[in-house]
Formats: structure tokens, sequence, C-alpha cells
């Protein structure tokens, strides 16, 4: 994805395209509460995401150490993702399995995890987040460094942890009358430096929109991606090619999440334009809204860490992880009708 290189456009809606993975074992278990997380009166799902849940996914992830595609490392996560998926009792998880090609002439295996919560349900919206990590730090200001695989905490782990949040909040309060697709996705963060080639990113994303398991009357009403959730005092602005997709989808998180208490999170103010995972689904007919750290006031673009050797633990905010799945969470529940 070219998420991978970002103009910030704070104010202007003038926007240049740019491109772009104990507690250790994540999951508490304590329901939280609206006083507990600080936002007493505010909109509030039945259930309330924990940070430290979220903090244990993300620490969870980043044990196995970088997640590149064909390493051991990506097998054992993306097994611990499927077994935690059913741990929460989702209803079904499958795994696409496609052969790409990167820029560098490779052919690898693209593994794209599908869990389904309420298959039969017709209403459905979809969450997405890639699980993979950067293989190279290739933006690291020390270039000895710029050939080492990543920890991708931030840029992998977080929008992950988001999407199991989600499925363990959602085993305590049920949806009744709306499903949730949560869509760990592969091969998104392998693409060439540099610019110039959005098509080498997102790869597994590219491949899903090929064969999407939705027929007529089960396509997801629209789409969230989560990326690079959990840095710390992220701000979240309108992306531009969510903006231009889906802007009715955009104005109702936004909305919703100034609502929630959340206004200083989610200002109601352009970012940057982000090749990311969403393109491809909404060129495939689904409007889909990318929640990113778009724009950061220090570097006028993405967080610091970012494809850095930096984005490892110390680089996430608890209270970010938090404020954003529980946005997300009160968007599931606005729609089943419990709030």
């Amino acid at each position: 994805m070219m998420k991978k290189f970002v103009w910030a456009m704070v104010a202007a809606m003038a926007v240049g395209m740019m491109a772009c993975g104990g507690k250790a074992a994540g999951g508490g278990d304590s329901d939280g509460s609206a006083e507990a997380d600080g936002t007493a009166g505010a909109l509030m799902a039945p259930v309330a995401a924990e940070a430290d849940s979220l903090l244990g996914f993300v620490e969870s992830q980043v044990a196995f150490g970088p997640r590149t595609p064909g390493s051991d490392s990506h097998a054992r996560c993306r097994r611990y993702l499927a077994e935690t998926m059913r741990r929460y009792g989702v209803d079904t998880v499958m795994e696409q399995q496609a052969l790409v090609s990167t820029w560098k002439g490779e052919t690898l295996t693209a593994h794209n995890i599908l869990a389904r919560i309420n298959p039969g349900a017709t209403s459905r919206v979809l969450l997405l987040a890639h699980y993979d990590t950067r293989p190279w730090a290739d933006e690291d200001p020390r270039e000895e460094y710029r050939d080492t695989p990543i920890d991708g905490a931030n840029d992998g782990a977080s929008g992950v942890a988001v999407l199991l949040e989600t499925a363990r909040c959602l085993q305590k309060a049920r949806l009744d009358s709306i499903g949730v697709d949560l869509l760990m996705v592969d091969l998104e963060d392998s693409g060439r430096p540099g610019g110039g080639d959005e098509e080498s990113w997102c790869l597994g994303t590219q491949k899903w929109v090929e064969a999407m398991p939705y027929g007529p009357s089960d396509r997801p009403m629209y789409g969230i991606l989560l990326d690079m959730v959990g840095g710390k005092d992220a701000v979240f602005h309108r992306e531009y090619i969510s903006q231009t997709y889906a802007k009715s989808v955009v104005d109702k998180i936004w909305a919703l999440a100034n609502a929630s208490g959340h206004a200083d999170r989610f200002p109601n103010s352009m970012g940057g334009s982000v090749i990311d995972d969403h393109l491809y689904v909404n060129q495939a007919g689904i409007p889909c809204v990318d929640i990113i750290e778009s724009y950061n006031s220090h570097t006028g673009s993405f967080n610091p860490t970012w494809h850095t050797t930096s984005d490892n633990l110390a680089s996430i905010d608890r209270e970010t992880l938090r404020v954003v799945a529980q946005v997300v969470l009160n968007i599931l529940y606005r729609e089943d009708g419990r709030i």
C-alpha cells in the first residue's frame, strides 16, 4: 500500500495521493464501565473495551518476532490469531491462500484469515487489519538498520488487537441482528520503497477482493480498516480516499466518536491520502473507511516510528488502543440498535 508516503492535509481538501503489521496472552475478562474509563455520560456500548486486554494482544503478536511473510514467526502468529478467534466463540474461521508476486520477483503465499460472527445475518459490517510486518526498516534514521525487519507493534499489531478485542467483547454481549466479519489480511506491508508502485502494496487484500465470500444478499454494508491505531497521543483525521469513496460512513464514524466523548482523537478535519487496504475494498464495491494516523503534528505525515526499528512495544499507547476499540464497538452496537 502506498501507505507508505503520505502528504498531510490538515485543513485543505486539495490532497495529493500517496502510499504507505498473563496479559501477554491478550484478553482481560472484566466488563469495564463508562465511569472506569473516563467516559461517564458519553455514548457507551453494552460492553467496554479494555486497555490491558488490547495491550496484551499487541504483546502476544510482537512476542513472535517480526511477522514477515514466509517466516516461522508469521506462521505461528497466524495460528495464534485463528485460535484466539475460536476461543472467543467466533462462529466461522476460514483461511484464504493465494500466490502473489512481489516487486522483488519473489513468489509468496498470502494467508488471509476471515472470522465471521453471526454468519447468517444479511446486514453486515467488515472490520479489517493487516497482521504482517514490514520486512525492512527503510525509514529508520540510522542507515545501518534499514534492512532490519521491524516488530510492527503499531504498524500491524495494533489494528489486529482491535479486531481481537472486538471478538472478545462481542462474546460477552452478543449482537442481535447484524453480523461482523473480522478480516486479518496478509502481505500488506511488503511494497516497493520510495513510492510509485501502488500495486506492490496490499497484496493479500488484492487477492481477497478477487474471491470475496459474499453473495448479493450478504455483502457488508461498509468496512472499517484499522491501521496504526496504537501510537502515543495519536489523532485520527479524516483520510482522503475514505472521504472520497465512503463519505457517509466517515460522517457516521466521526459523529459517533464525538458522541462517545472522543472528539479530540477524531477531529472533524482532513488528514492525508493513504494507499492502504481500504482502497481495494472500495474498488470492489464495499464502502470502506481507513482509521489511521495519517497526520502527525511532529512529522507532517505518519507516526515517527513508521517503518523504523522504533515501532516496538515502547511506542504503544494503551489509551489510544482503548479509544479506537471503544469507538468501533459503539459503531457495531449502534448498527445493532443497542445504543
